[in-house]
């Protein structure tokens, strides 16, 4: 029987299969009618948040927002012959939220180095033990490190677990109550990897053992808000960071000849400079040349730096999100200055190795100008320095800190306004950083090329991907976007702010974004923040737009389809075939000569010849996928007509959108 059955199962299928290949299923790309969703998804989280009234629709932070708050201060030591850093550090956990905290979750991303650890398409380049704690404390009590987990019905006991992976949970005993502070300590050790082979690693790094990079190189407090509590994602490689704001007070010890540059500002430099070095440092901030604080010739101690063993070099810096560093005994140490809006000359340095001196003979002026245009784009700089540290990431970012040569130093310098100002998930969300990145970059390189922005062409050319089965929509986690990550975090937002540009205008969006970084700097926006706030400032509901952009990998596929006239009166069918709607611009081009072009409501003048003509995206609303533009034009002759005419709308076959006479 069961052979029977399946002989008939497949005989049928394939019965089918045969006949319905003569005949495509769909005649379009979608169906003849389709439903145009109006709306956002609401999440459990952003509806918590709404509930709570931290957050709600005017995209502003609600009455009732709070965020953690975390002060660190750590001692670390670096031991250039094993690679290892060896560090005791306090946190301050001061918990503004409304909730008694029953757990601590630590971040230890060190931990990715291990060979038993998840990771994405990232590989380190030397395998290590990773971030070891060797002393964990809570307000005094000694956690036991070496504690079995904990069973379910058991009453809460101080114990930690996962100290081997990139997420570790600290189970309180006592909870810390809403409003009140709790201390942590911890002693740790971890080693530095090192090596030529490492792919797509973002992380501390080393050349040899004569430079090193450290970055994620010390036990940080895990991000908690009124969204999802504790963000328990573990840290695969490619995805970056959600912390808390904070201040940092860090004492880094080093061998003495050895330069350390750092998130913050130098509080000692008369226990580690010498004369010279301080001398040079005061004519920074006078002018626009770049001063040599230690040249190539000077170095060891003495010479680089004072004299001595060892020394100790403290920075301190306050509301920033993460602590980086840099330190060689071969960096020549160069600086310069910018001059920031309402703020006045902060100092930009640049540390490097000799032979990669070319990779920074323009690094100070790029550096400068992206200063200095951000400033004005968005917000003043909000830090008092910034530092180029050279070494083998050469593209990554932190608070005041640029892992960076002239190649990236634009890219990384906007970084200092997202996430670093906004503290914006990028575990979660990157379109949210890298992708509003990109955006600016455009706007700044066109500044520095002296020439208007141009960001006709973007929103068009998304429909050459959409499609692409390894694309995830911008609201999927980018933690797990996979081998699409590059696309959906970094290249993908300026195409959806171009196609809002194209309907609201490109001025009009930029203001937007500028009252939405007063608004949020050094808080912690979501999605749902930015949409709503965008949707106040612009005075229109484009909950449509957001939910096509993000939610979705759709797209318009406009075309021209027929053009008729009877009298006066020019009727031009629109279609379009993908699921996105998007408002119908259309550009009209008149003969030269010929009767008067008579004006439209909707129609604006280009020239003489020429009238750009639109209708709101509301046509499509009823779900029809074609629509009759008409326009009573007069008796002018048209010559040409074009569909979406500064390609702003995603549409991947664009030789259907234009008819000539």
């Amino acid at each position: 029987m069961r052979a029977f059955i399946l002989f008939l199962f497949f005989t049928t299928t394939a019965a089918f299969a045969q006949q319905n290949s003569l005949k495509p299923l769909r005649n379009t790309i979608e169906t003849e009618t389709r439903v145009i969703r109006q709306d956002v998804p609401m999440t459990n989280s952003i509806r918590k948040a709404f509930a709570e009234g931290t957050r709600d629709f005017s995209g502003t932070p609600g009455p009732n927002y709070w965020q953690l708050e975390t002060d660190f201060t750590i001692h670390a030591s670096l031991d250039p012959s094993t690679q290892t850093i060896t560090g005791s550090e306090k946190i301050l956990v001061h918990n503004n939220s409304k909730d008694d905290l029953n757990q601590i979750v630590l971040r230890l991303d060190h931990n990715i180095f291990r060979a038993d650890v998840p990771r994405g398409f990232s590989t380190p380049a030397e395998q290590t033990e990773g971030m070891i704690v060797t002393r964990l404390q809570v307000n005094g009590d000694m956690v036991d490190l070496n504690a079995a987990p904990s069973r379910r019905n058991e009453s809460p006991q101080l114990r930690v677990s996962g100290l081997t992976r990139t997420i570790a949970v600290i189970t309180l005993e006592e909870p810390i109550k809403a409003g009140m502070t709790a201390e942590l300590e911890i002693d740790w050790n971890t080693k530095l990897p090192g090596g030529p082979n490492g792919r797509g690693h973002r992380m501390t790094q080393r050349f040899d053992s004569t430079l090193f990079q450290p970055t994620q190189w010390f036990p940080r407090l895990a991000k908690y808000d009124d969204l999802r509590g504790w963000e328990t994602n573990d840290y695969l490689g490619p995805a970056e960071f959600f912390n808390n704001f904070g201040k940092f007070d860090v004492s880094l010890t080093v061998p003495a000849g050895w330069i350390v540059s750092g998130t913050g500002v130098l509080q000692n430099p008369e226990e580690v400079l010498t004369p010279k070095a301080i001398r040079q440092l005061s004519k920074v901030l006078e002018s626009d040349e770049e001063i040599t604080i230690v040249g190539e010739e000077e170095r060891g101690p003495g010479e680089s730096t004072l004299d001595g063993d060892q020394l100790t070099w403290r920075f301190v810096a306050d509301k920033v999100n993460d602590f980086a560093w840099a330190t060689s005994d071969r960096f020549i140490w160069k600086a310069t200055r910018a001059m920031i809006p309402e703020k006045g000359p902060i100092p930009i340095h640049m540390v490097f190795i000799p032979e990669r001196a070319r990779y920074f003979e323009k690094a100070a002026e790029i550096t400068r100008h992206a200063l200095e245009f951000y400033s004005k784009l968005w917000a003043p700089y909000p830090f008092p320095q910034l530092t180029l540290q050279d070494g083998p990431s050469a593209g990554m970012e932190y608070p005041m800190v640029i892992n960076s040569n002239q190649g990236a130093a634009d890219h990384e310098t906007a970084h200092q306004w997202w996430p670093m100002m906004l503290g914006t998930n990028e575990t979660r969300y990157g379109w949210m950083d890298e992708g509003f990145n990109q955006y600016m970059n455009i706007l700044s390189a066109a500044d520095a090329a002296g020439e208007p922005y141009d960001l006709d062409g973007y929103g068009q050319s998304y429909g050459m991907m959409s499609g692409n089965e390894d694309e995830a929509p911008l609201m999927w986690s980018a933690n797990y976007a996979g081998t699409g990550y590059g696309y959906q975090t970094y290249r993908k937002t300026p195409l959806m702010l171009s196609m809002l540009g194209g309907i609201v205008g490109d001025d009009k969006v930029i203001d937007a974004i500028r009252k939405y970084t007063a608004v949020w700097a050094y808080k912690h926006p979501s999605p749902w923040d930015f949409m709503f706030f965008m949707n106040h400032q612009l005075g229109e509901n484009l909950e449509w737009f957001w939910y096509y952009w993000l939610f979705t990998t759709e797209t318009v596929e406009g075309s021209i389809q027929d053009v008729s006239s009877e009298g006066e009166v020019t009727t031009v069918t629109i279609r379009q075939d993908g699921a996105m709607p998007s408002p119908i611009v259309l550009k009209v081009e008149f003969e030269s000569e010929g009767p008067a072009i008579k004006p439209i409501s909707n129609g604006k003048m280009i020239d003489a010849t020429t009238m750009e003509v639109t209708w709101p995206v509301t046509v499509w609303f009823d779900g029809d996928r074609t629509f009759e533009a008409k326009m009573d034009l007069g008796d002018r002759k048209i010559k040409k007509i074009t569909l979406d005419p500064h390609r702003r709308f995603p549409d991947k076959n664009i030789e259907d959108n234009t008819w000539v006479r």
